[in-house]
């Protein structure tokens, strides 16, 4: 190899390896985004949001469901002794019944698929910022999220992250 074909193959080297010199001067920070998702208050003001718009709807669907168990047990005690109208009436009623509770149950659970994934991508959106913001203010050069292999705990950020969370959410709870 030749003293020119030499110094292209230091150069590449040294070039391939600048990244991890960079990277290894850079300040990095980790951030477990589950266990944030899991304990910011602004998901289960979200969560305590949906419960209570979804609430008076699952309680009717919730009688249905009784009303439907008690039609059911009735003509499986009594569906023999009645005349065949009679019998085939209740029969429709209950098949009627069954079908609407299955459609009112499917719409309820797309519905609340929905609104949890708008209300999850207002929670996302500013933890993601809180987290940008953090990395920020303490002069971070890359914040990795989770899921990884392992992260040493001096560089997690979570609980500080979550800390300020909770604390914007305070705030903005006290103002009124």
């Amino acid at each position: 190899m030749g003293q020119h074909a030499r110094s292209a193959w230091r150069f590449a080297a040294a070039l391939a390896l600048l990244p991890l010199a960079v990277l290894a001067q850079a300040k990095l920070g980790y951030v477990d985004m589950k266990r944030l998702l899991d304990n910011a208050p602004q998901v289960q003001a979200g969560r305590d949001k949906l419960q209570r718009e979804f609430a008076g709807r699952d309680t009717s669907l919730k009688q249905d469901e009784t009303r439907l168990a008690e039609l059911k047990r009735v003509f499986e005690r009594d569906g023999a002794l009645l005349e065949k109208t009679e019998s085939d009436s209740k029969k429709r009623e209950i098949d009627a019944l069954e079908r609407n509770l299955k459609r009112t149950r499917d719409e309820l659970r797309t519905e609340l698929k929905s609104r949890s994934d708008q209300e999850l991508d207002k929670s996302w959106q500013e933890i993601n910022n809180t987290v940008v913001e953090y990395a920020r203010e303490q002069g971070l050069d890359l914040v990795v999220p989770s899921p990884v292999v392992y992260a040493d705990p001096r560089i997690d950020i979570t609980d500080r992250v979550l800390e300020r969370l909770r604390r914007d959410f305070q705030n903005r709870q006290a103002k009124p």
